[in-house]
């Protein structure tokens, strides 16, 4: 990492790289949904709406979102929906699932399978010799169905349906099936991944299907790998944004900032860091523009510290309890206000920053009516609600 004199990176440059680099101002739309994920590097996967709406708000012909998504999930398997950092369901290119599996899934693997066991065993249920023979059974099983649901695998492999006392004594006491908690844990070890949902785009009950074979990885260059492609699309940013965002120990994270010797630059937050090269000025869009992006855009959840592109004033209204943004209007670089879908298929929003000017509203507007028609008859909610999206959906 370079020292010296850092050059200062202010939060207006911050936001015009951010417009270029995520494709959200409207010379800079991506052609496909590749594209998009790439210059994401990960899109949240938790609710499957927002896959779909976070690639369409940044494609320059949004009619084709559905179906090339569908193409890229589905078909083609260029775009992987699996576990990665925190813990959480993301989308990632194909080329970058050895990566993510190596630098964060092993250890949540380990702990996933450990984390079972122990259950199982305090429930009752059978020991790991057991759950080896049926994890064995239901891989096979799925890999001769191609993609199947838990119910299915279970016809084929019926001590899936096997059942024990999760927590017992406790007030959130529960019966967990060894179905449910196995495929889990098969998808954050990088064995089993999401397939074809089994209703439309907007359903969360998905199908499984045996991941596509891949490297094995050491994890520190792994850690290396994801940190750069990272640090291209989002740096700068501050060594707390990274650690939020991958979900390491601080240990790894310097570690990985030294392995691609990243720059550092001083941002309003304190010290920054950039990819090697990265250091220099960029000029954004000559015009302003707007977005409607969904709950727990990449864009919206990529940093740690947002006071640069969302006041701190909006984020009661913006998130829920647990950290989780809605849907949010974007004005030039900052989030602005919320937009809902109500029942009748309508885009509602509103501009909650009063200091932005009138001229956002034809735009924000266009970008509205651009949302409405690329959902047809679709109706969305988003998973966690927030009280802007719920007061105008109502």
């Amino acid at each position: 990492m370079s020292g010296g004199r850092r050059r200062h990176i202010d939060a207006a440059e911050r936001r015009a790289r951010l417009a270029l680099r995520h494709h959200l101002a409207g010379t800079a739309r991506a052609a496909g949904p590749e594209e998009v994920a790439a210059s994401l590097v990960a899109l949240h996967g938790t609710d499957p709406a927002t896959v779909y709406l976070a690639v369409g708000a940044r494609l320059a012909e949004p009619a084709k979102t559905v179906p090339e998504t569908e193409r890229a999930l589905y078909e083609e398997r260029t775009l992987v929906r699996m576990h990665g950092m925190r813990h959480t369901v993301f989308v990632f290119p194909a080329d970058l699932t050895a990566v993510v599996h190596a630098s964060t899934g092993l250890d949540l693997a380990a702990r996933a399978r450990a984390t079972l066991l122990k259950d199982m065993a305090k429930g009752g249920a059978p020991d790991a010799a057991w759950l080896a023979e049926v994890e064995a059974s239901a891989l096979a099983a799925l890999a001769r169905r191609g993609e199947a649901t838990a119910a299915e695998l279970a016809r084929d492999e019926p001590r899936l349906r096997e059942q024990f006392v999760y927590a017992a004594g406790k007030s959130y006491e529960a019966m967990h099936t060894v179905s449910g908690r196995l495929l889990r844990v098969l998808g954050v070890e990088g064995k089993v991944v999401r397939g074809r949902p089994l209703g439309s785009w907007t359903s969360s009950q998905f199908r499984w299907a045996v991941a596509p074979a891949h490297p094995e990885l050491d994890p520190a260059e792994a850690r290396a790998a994801l940190l750069r492609r990272w640090l291209t699309a989002c740096g700068p940013a501050t060594e707390a944004d990274l650690k939020w965002w991958t979900g390491w120990r601080v240990t790894d994270v310097r570690a990985a900032l030294r392995a691609i010797a990243a720059e550092t630059v001083s941002l309003d937050e304190g010290v920054g860091y950039v990819v090697p090269g990265d250091t220099g000025p960029v000029t954004g869009p000559a015009f302003p523009w707007a977005a409607l992006l969904p709950a727990l855009d990449p864009t919206t959840m990529g940093w740690q510290e947002r006071d640069w592109y969302l006041p701190p004033e909006l984020r009661p209204l913006l998130f829920d309890r647990s950290g989780n943004v809605g849907p949010t209007v974007w004005w030039d670089g900052r989030v602005v206000g919320g937009w809902a879908q109500r029942a009748s298929g309508e885009i509602v929003w509103r501009i909650v920053d009063a200091g932005v000017r009138r001229e956002a509203e034809s735009a924000v507007a266009a970008e509205a009516e651009r949302l409405r028609s690329r959902l047809g008859g679709a109706r969305v909610t988003p998973r966690f609600r927030t009280p802007v999206e719920r007061e105008l959906s109502a």
